[in-house]
C-alpha cells in the first residue's frame, strides 16, 4: 500500500484485509490528521460487537484469563478482537509488553486479532486511541472485543466508558478491601473475579467483596463474585456465562449520554491536535518566543492566542485543507 493512500487502506479494510486493519490502527495511534474522516466512513458498521473490559492490578492473571475466554469464544465460532493496553516505554513511547508475548497460540487463528496499545502516559488506564480501535475492530466484523487494561488504580477507570461489561480481576493477596473501595472498583465492576483461587485467602476475599457489594445501592444487575483458576481453566466457562447474562441486560439499555461523551472527547482531542499542528507550523512561534524570553506570561499569551482572529481562521483552514 502506498504510504500516502489512506483511502486505499480503507477500501481494503472494508473487504476484510487484516493488513489494512493493522495499518489503519497504526494511523489512529499516531493521530494523523485524517483519522476523523476515516472513522466517519466506517461509522455505519459500528455498534454490533460486544465489548468486554478486563482490569485489575498487575499480576492478577488478566492475560491468562483473557486467553481462556478466547478459547471459549472461539469454540462457539465467534470472532474476537483483543486490545491489550500496556505501559509506555520511557524511551520510545511504545508498549513495553508487545502483543506477541501474549496469547501466542491464537496468532495463527484468522478469527482472532490481537493488538497492543501504549498508554503513552495517558491517565485513566487506556490509550487515547483505544476507543477508535474498538470501533475499527467492530466495523471489521469481530463479534466480541476484549479490552485488557494496563492495571487499575484510582485514576485508571476509563475502561468503564468503553466496555459494556467490565470484569475486575483480583487475587487473594489483593490486601485490604478498603483499598479496593478507594480505587473505585465497586463503581466500575460488573463482575468480580478472584483469580488464582487455589491460593489461601481466596474465599475470604470473595466473601468480603460480597459483603461490600451488599452496601451498594440496588440496581438491575447483582454483581457476582466468581472464583477462578485461569491457568488451569477452572471457573472460566461460568465466567463467560455471567458475561453473557450481563451483556443481554446491557444491550437493552440505550446510552445516548455515552455518545455525547464520546463526541466531547473527540472534539477535545481534535482541537488539541490542531493547535499542536499550528504551533508546529510556526503560526504561534512569535508568541512562543515572547513567552520564552519573559516578555509575556503564559496565561496572557494563551489569552492573546485564543483571541487572535487569525488563529480562528487558521483552525478553520486546517480543518478544511488537511
Amino acid at each position: 500500500m502506498a504510504e500516502n493512500a489512506p483511502q486505499d487502506w480503507l477500501e481494503r479494510f472494508l473487504v476484510g484485509d487484516r493488513r489494512a486493519l493493522a495499518r489503519i490502527i497504526t494511523r489512529v495511534e499516531n493521530r494523523t490528521f485524517d483519522v476523523p474522516l476515516l472513522m466517519q466512513q466506517i461509522w455505519s458498521r459500528v455498534g454490533r460487537a460486544r465489548v468486554i473490559g478486563v482490569t485489575g492490578p498487575p499480576g492478577a492473571g488478566k492475560s491468562t484469563l483473557v486467553d481462556r475466554l478466547l478459547e471459549h469464544l472461539r469454540a462457539r465460532g465467534q470472532r474476537v478482537g483483543v486490545v491489550a493496553v500496556d505501559p509506555s516505554s520511557p524511551f520510545s513511547g511504545g508498549a513495553i509488553l508487545g502483543d506477541r508475548v501474549r496469547m501466542q497460540k491464537h496468532f495463527l487463528d484468522e478469527g482472532v486479532f490481537i493488538r497492543s496499545l501504549s498508554t503513552r502516559g495517558r491517565h485513566g488506564g487506556l490509550a487515547r486511541a483505544t476507543r477508535d480501535v474498538i470501533h475499527l475492530l467492530d466495523a471489521f466484523g469481530f463479534d466480541v472485543i476484549i479490552i485488557e487494561t494496563v492495571g487499575v488504580g484510582q485514576t485508571e477507570l476509563d475502561v468503564m466508558k468503553v466496555a459494556q461489561s467490565t470484569i475486575v480481576v483480583l487475587v487473594p493477596e489483593a490486601g485490604d478491601t478498603i483499598q479496593v473501595m478507594k480505587a473505585g472498583l465497586l463503581e466500575i465492576a460488573d463482575l468480580f473475579v478472584v483469580n488464582k483461587a487455589d491460593r489461601e485467602g481466596a474465599r475470604r476475599l470473595g466473601n468480603e467483596l460480597q459483603a461490600m457489594l451488599h452496601m451498594r445501592a440496588s440496581a438491575d444487575w447483582e454483581v457476582p463474585v466468581l472464583l477462578t483458576e485461569a491457568a488451569a481453566g477452572k471457573g472460566t466457562a461460568e465466567l463467560l456465562e455471567r458475561i453473557d447474562a450481563h451483556g443481554a441486560l446491557a444491550s437493552s439499555h440505550d446510552e445516548p449520554s455515552a455518545r455525547e461523551s464520546e463526541w466531547r472527547d473527540i472534539l477535545r482531542d481534535e482541537l488539541s491536535a490542531r493547535l499542536e499542528r499550528i504551533v508546529g507550523d510556526g503560526h504561534l512561534e512569535g508568541i512562543a518566543r515572547r513567552v520564552r524570553i519573559g516578555e509575556i506570561d503564559p496565561y496572557g499569551a494563551a489569552l492573546e492566542s485564543l483571541a487572535d482572529a487569525d488563529l480562528l481562521a487558521h483552525l478553520v483552514a486546517a480543518g478544511r485543507g488537511r
